[in-house]
């Protein structure tokens, strides 16, 4: 009989052990004590050879068995690793997404507000010189006089000056120069409706600005509109400044 060795073969539990140390006492002859079973146990040069025949199969398949289940357990625990990587990965891979889209949705929220900016800038543009297309045409209008009282210069103000806007218009005048448009400040200079300065600005509207009020008038429109929109949008900064 050929002696087959079951070198590597671990049994699955302590019966076991405790069987195929039986099986070996029975086969020498002598009884086994549990120490002995448990040091044929742990003996790894144990033979197949050295136990019956009707016990091989059981000792193989407990075995195996066991072999298995340890497989498995490594098995389950590397693929339980890769998973938790994975998702690691794919947490990783979501906030990135996640950053990149909010930025995305900033810039494009900054985009549109930007070309709205843009596009009010130039309606209030396109307002401004309607505006100062009618003033224009309206400054023309008034026959020309040797002196003008306050109650005359407002109103061809009133003709001049949007209706919404004339009050805010006015208010800049009473605080600039009570409506005498041959007003001179003597420290600095300015001069008119608007107290321009140099006074010499008024030139663009018309070379008769020094002795027409409608042509300070024309001016001091178009300078509210060009620089701040609108005499209300003026006079707001005027509130805020004490000057325009």
């Amino acid at each position: 009989m050929s002696r087959i060795s079951v070198r590597g073969f671990a049994v699955v539990s302590a019966t076991a052990v405790t069987a195929v140390g039986s099986v070996v006492g029975v086969a020498s002859g002598s009884m086994a004590q549990p120490n002995d079973a448990e040091a044929t146990a742990n003996d790894s040069t144990l033979l197949l050879a050295d136990i019956p025949a009707g016990e091989q199969a059981q000792v193989q398949t407990a075995s195996l068995t066991q072999q298995a289940d340890v497989q498995a357990i490594a098995a389950d625990a590397s693929a339980k690793k890769d998973a938790e990587a994975t998702a690691r990965k794919q947490a990783a891979a979501d906030a990135i997404a996640k950053q990149q889209a909010a930025k995305k949705a900033e810039e494009d929220a900054k985009a549109r507000k930007e070309a709205a900016e843009k596009a009010s800038r130039a309606a209030a543009r396109a307002k401004a010189e309607a505006t100062t297309a009618s003033a224009s045409a309206s400054a023309s209008s008034f026959p020309v006089q040797s002196s003008y009282t306050v109650a005359q210069i407002q109103a061809m103000a009133r003709q001049m000056v949007p209706a919404g806007q004339f009050q805010c218009f006015s208010n800049i005048v009473d605080h600039e120069s009570s409506w005498n448009y041959h007003a001179v400040n003597a420290s600095s200079g300015a001069y008119g409706l608007f107290q321009a300065l140099p006074a010499g600005k008024y030139v663009s509207a018309g070379a008769d600005w020094q002795t027409n009020p409608a042509t300070q008038i024309k001016w001091g429109l178009n300078y509210m509109n060009g620089r701040y929109g609108s005499p209300c949008q003026a006079w707001s900064f005027w509130q805020a400044n004490h000057w325009y």
